[in-house]
């Protein structure tokens, strides 16, 4: 017996971690900084970690209380009604969510290139096909097209569109304006779903509000970012209040743990620690703008675009020097690696390694 045709799905490819690295160079791991991933540098809220630490006896309980408590403080937090609030194991496990209850076998999805891939996978997994439409509107110079326009000329009906903003890995954004022409634009049966997970990070309104007028929008949001918790997967979709009804009947019994609960319930009031974390992000993106001898994209998240010519070749390079960055071909873009902002002292390692890379 063999498993149904895969042929058509693709592997998600992760950032590579410094283990995995150390092993293969036989280095020792204290030698390495990782900026693949986009992480906290900072590492989890320490509100989280007293969290997890103090509620670890209690893991024999089923979470649903604490999913109950997690999903009444996010409502809180962004004023919307609990059942607008889907919990989910990570961000993808919201995506899969928001597809179980929208796709029939066939339905089409309309996303980004260069973009995050599980978007594709978890239409494919659910019987969809999968569209795209092109951010990048030059090559020579690089340059990116996020508006409405780009959107719509490559829109054809599709069940669900996804906007990405800020945009990984080019550190772009939508306006609010051209989410909500994109929303406009495409049929009523359209579910359009902005991807906020470094929200945090950026200045720029949430499309949380237009959830307030609008049934065709969702707004994805994760904790493993700005809190820190990539590690427990946490992630949530704000949906449209005439979608209430849907989530019993498309999550998985207990849709996060009780420590992500937990962990989540802390990491939310930790102004701290997220105050801590947006302004090291600031700062790095500014420093490896103004400092980095190749050109640098603007960057509304925790990362920043390099153009470097041959990606694969610097990345390596950088690799050999205890650098670890993201080569960005995988996303189509074989020019460019995407560094994440890490704390002074890496970003200082990061942007000297990588000059004098450049250089030789």
């Amino acid at each position: 017996m063999q498993p149904r045709d895969l042929s058509s799905h693709v592997e998600y490819e992760a950032g590579r971690g410094i283990e995995e690295v150390a092993r293969e160079l036989g280095r020792d791991p204290e030698e390495f900084v990782k900026l693949a991933s986009n992480e906290n540098p900072h590492g989890p809220s320490p509100a989280a970690v007293e969290a997890i630490r103090e509620f670890a006896d209690e893991v024999h309980y089923y979470p649903k209380a604490l999913h109950a408590d997690l999903v009444a403080a996010i409502a809180d937090r962004w004023h919307v009604a609990d059942e607008q609030v889907w919990l989910a194991n990570g961000g993808d496990g919201a995506l899969d969510y928001l597809a179980r209850a929208t796709l029939e076998p066939g339905d089409g999805v309309l996303v980004p290139t260069p973009g995050f891939a599980y978007y594709g996978m978890s239409a494919r997994f659910h019987h969809g096909e999968v569209a795209e439409y092109d951010l990048l509107a030059s090559e020579e110079p690089l340059e990116f097209s996020f508006d409405a326009e780009t959107v719509l000329d490559a829109y054809d009906g599709e069940r669900i569109v996804y906007l990405t903003s800020p945009h990984n890995p080019t550190g772009h954004r939508f306006t609010l304006s051209d989410v909500e022409t994109v929303a406009e634009e495409t049929d009523e049966e359209t579910l359009v779903v902005v991807d906020e997970a470094y929200g945090e990070f950026t200045e720029a309104p949430s499309a949380r509000q237009l959830l307030d007028e609008r049934d065709d929008v969702a707004v994805l949001r994760t904790f493993s970012k700005v809190y820190g918790l990539a590690g427990l997967r946490l992630g949530y979709a704000l949906v449209p209040e005439e979608w209430a009804n849907a989530y019993a009947r498309v999550n998985t019994p207990f849709a996060a743990s009780a420590i992500a609960c937990k962990a989540g319930l802390a990491a939310i009031d930790d102004e701290e620690h997220v105050e801590k974390t947006v302004g090291t992000a600031d700062w790095a993106r500014e420093y490896m703008r103004e400092e980095i001898d190749a050109p640098v994209h603007p960057s509304h998240g925790n990362f920043v675009l390099v153009e470097v010519g041959d990606a694969e070749t610097v990345a390596e390079a950088l690799k050999e020097r205890g650098v670890i960055v993201r080569d960005c071909g995988s996303f189509g873009l074989p020019q460019c690696i995407r560094i994440t902002c890490g704390t002074e002292q890496e970003t200082y390692r990061a942007v000297e390694e990588l000059n004098e890379v450049l250089a030789e």
